[in-house]
């Protein structure tokens, strides 16, 4: 132990009943009349040391303070003379008795759980481990190199603008990476590139405005830590789900070095996009932490109270209902309460609009067994803050009865697993995916309906950050990962891809003409389908992983945007930026009830009819026919003013001449197989057939009526 830093003289407090100090929340809290309160939770400690650091030299103490216990087990105490930028960190005391799931270590300085700015290098260090080399406690000290909670002012100007609180029928959501999307951005200044500035600079947000994005969903922006597997391969964790830091926007992401300005500067990137009517979602990891298991570096929870925050089998040991080697228990009262207060601040302080939630069905465990019943599920329902934002889960996760898409309470949104996994059958010609396709194409009503939820439940993704892009989608039969250094042995190997004929990229024109042809199918599809459409960031430029299906540790050109000039990516957002104009035009797409065949009294046309390839009425046998590639969709008028349109979807390899109703005249509105797709000037009728080309969508816009149903 003879590297024990000597303990700085300790600084005076405020004194007074510790219960006088109840009513102060977890975390620093400015105080009017000048100093801090800090509060930390931990039932379990015997002892906790609050530590201040010199601003100017973050890694020389210079105060420390005995923390009060609480009869709510909050340790606190008020701080007189500091303010705005105070570094701190805590030393917790208590018994090492892994057998109880008690790791306690005053030796390794913690971070505050409510830390709203975290300063000092987020990469692993070895002074961050817990266990020596022997399985005993490290009794290095980790003070002088540690990361520093900081104080930040809430303060800020929002110029009057408020969140745009967009319904979700109109919301198209777009997921982007902050770094990867701005970080080869030609219009945008070298100094913004990759930083929340960037993304808010007008030539990032004109683009998101033009192609039709109205809510932009950011992958992890939390604190998060760098693994050290990565760092001994020269690469890092760039997807960001390894959190450490609930409240703190990530720094790397920040132009700004001043942690009160990097704050800010994440406030302004959403005021800025709020100004401009675009939602701000942010992907939130919850269900676990950077910590992993046992083996793992003590930052901050298992140091404070591991048995409180953290899930423990009956050797209590941490879970692994997540694949990362611990899992936070939301079902207990602390990790609840991080939770919950870490949502509020984000919505409160941060503007932000909404949530996706990473291994969603985590959060909703009662130990071992999901329950939509859960604490944190009720907990959201009743909050006024919460329950008034958009709500979005990744419904799965790897613990048992893990994959629960469908699953979630009212009034939860879920990422549609099953649309992704039927809409990529069906446009690979898989055999039997008609029907489950037609279900996903209305809203999943078979999925959401059980559970009194509507259509705008489903939020529809065919590709997100984590698989093929649309592009190697058709460009790859098998995933292709080496970059990544695990052998090719990451990553899904159930990818439901097709490389049209040859595997990689290629010179030969047809064969690129298909795959082109087949993410306009894919796009269009998307903005074709009941619920919200959700689009992965470059999908519509034609961006390519190279084969990378689980590009997380890929801060590269392999993950990043593809600013440059290129025919196909300019035609692709042509499309895109039509097929989004379509969408927001055609109510019956955006629609929050389910079809149901009958005849609308308002408008006396039904609200969907189907047909076969021979124009006739689509029985239970024809869904159902293996055989069966090809079918119509008549979408009646929503309103007296509308006109009704008809969606064709041909996913065999042949064209098929499909009989129009007796009478009626139509025009051509797109068709996907086209390039361009959407008709410029005045379209020609269409009357008595019309061909319907292999592998492609198109739609006809009524122009006078016959003998429609």
């Amino acid at each position: 132990m003879n590297n024990i830093e000597t303990p700085p003289a300790v600084l005076p407090v405020v004194h007074g009943p510790v219960s006088s100090l109840a009513h102060f929340p977890l975390g620093a809290t400015l105080l009017s009349e000048g100093g801090i309160h800090f509060g930390v939770y931990s039932k379990h400690a015997e002892q906790v040391e609050l530590c201040l650091y010199d601003v100017a030299k973050p890694s020389r103490e210079i105060g420390r303070v005995q923390m009060v216990r609480d009869m709510n087990d909050v340790w606190r105490v008020v701080v007189p003379g500091i303010g705005v930028g105070a570094l701190y960190g805590f030393r917790v005391h208590g018994e090492w008795k892994p057998q109880w799931g008690w790791w306690f270590n005053p030796r390794k300085l913690l971070v505050d759980p409510y830390a709203k700015a975290i300063q000092g290098s987020h990469e692993w260090d070895p002074l961050m481990q817990n266990l020596s080399p022997k399985q005993g406690p490290d009794w290095q000290n980790h003070g002088r190199n540690a990361m520093k909670s900081v104080v930040v002012d809430d303060a800020f100007d929002w110029q009057g603008v408020k969140p745009p609180g967009r319904p979700w029928e109109e919301t198209m959501i777009y997921e982007l990476h902050v770094r990867g999307f701005t970080k080869s951005h030609p219009d945008v200044p070298s100094e913004l590139r990759g930083t929340y500035a960037g993304l808010a600079h007008p030539a990032s947000v004109q683009y998101l405005k033009e192609i039709g994005v109205t809510a932009v969903q950011l992958l992890p922006v939390h604190q998060h830590l760098d693994d050290g597997f990565l760092l001994a391969k020269d690469l890092t964790n760039y997807w960001g789900y390894n959190s450490m830091g609930f409240f703190a926007p990530h720094p790397e992401y920040a132009m700004a070095k001043d942690p009160q300005e990097l704050v800010n500067e994440f406030k302004t990137m959403v005021r800025d996009m709020h100004r401009e009517g675009i939602e701000v979602i942010l992907d939130v990891v919850y269900n676990h932490t950077a910590e992993g298991d046992e083996n793992g570096p003590l930052i901050f929870l298992r140091g404070i109270d591991n048995p409180s925050y953290y899930l423990l089998n009956g050797d209590r040991r941490t879970v692994n209902y997540t694949g990362t080697g611990n899992t936070v228990n939301a079902a207990s009262s602390p990790a609840l309460r991080l939770i919950m207060d870490s949502l509020r601040y984000w919505v409160q302080e941060m503007h932000v609009d909404g949530f996706r939630f990473d291994l969603g069905a985590t959060l909703g465990r009662n130990g071992d067994r999901f329950n939509r019943d859960a604490a944190f599920f009720l907990a959201i329902s009743q909050d006024p803050v919460l329950n008034k934002v958009k709500m979005i889960a990744e419904p799965w996760d790897i613990g048992p009865d893990g994959y629960q898409v469908g699953g979630f309470p009212k009034p939860w949104h879920e990422l549609n697993g099953r649309y992704r996994d039927s809409v990529r059958k069906y446009w690979c010609g898989d055999a039997n995916s008609t029907a489950a396709f037609a279900k996903r194409l209305c809203g999943s009503q078979d999925i959401f309906g059980p559970g009194g939820r509507g259509p705008l439940a489903s939020v529809n993704f065919i590709t997100s950050h984590d698989g093929f892009t649309l592009r190697d989608l058709w460009t790859y039969n098998g995933k292709h990962n080496a970059a990544n250094g695990e052998n090719n042995n990451d990553g899904d190997n159930n990818n439901h891809s097709w490389n049209a004929g040859i595997e990689g990229e290629t010179e030969d024109v047809a064969i690129n003409a298909l795959r082109r042809k087949l993410t306009r199918a894919m796009l269009a599809t998307t903005l074709c389908s009941v619920g919200v459409p959700f689009i992965n960031a470059g999908d519509e430029r034609w961006r390519t992983q190279k084969g990378n299906n689980n590009a997380y540790c890929q801060d590269n050109e392999i993950s990043w945007m593809d600013w440059g000039p290129s025919k196909d990516a300019e035609s692709l957002v042509a499309f895109m930026k039509d097929m989004a104009a379509f969408r927001r035009s055609h109510p019956a797409l955006r629609r929050a009830k389910y079809f149901s065949g009958a005849v609308d009294a308002a408008t006396g046309s039904r609200d969907i009819a189907w047909f076969n390839l021979h124009g006739l009425p689509m029985t239970q046998e024809s869904w159902h026919d293996p055989q069966t590639q090809f079918f119509a969709g008549l979408y009646g008028p929503t309103t007296a003013g509308e006109v009704p349109m008809m969606l064709l979807f041909n996913g065999s390899a042949e064209d098929v001449i499909f009989p129009l109703p007796e009478g009626d005249v139509w025009e051509l509105v797109f068709d996907t197989t086209l390039e361009p797709s959407f008709v410029a000037g005045e379209p020609s009728p269409v009357t008595d057939t019309i061909v319907s080309a292999a592998r492609g969508v198109a739609c006809l816009r009524m122009k006078s009526a016959g003998s429609t149903p």
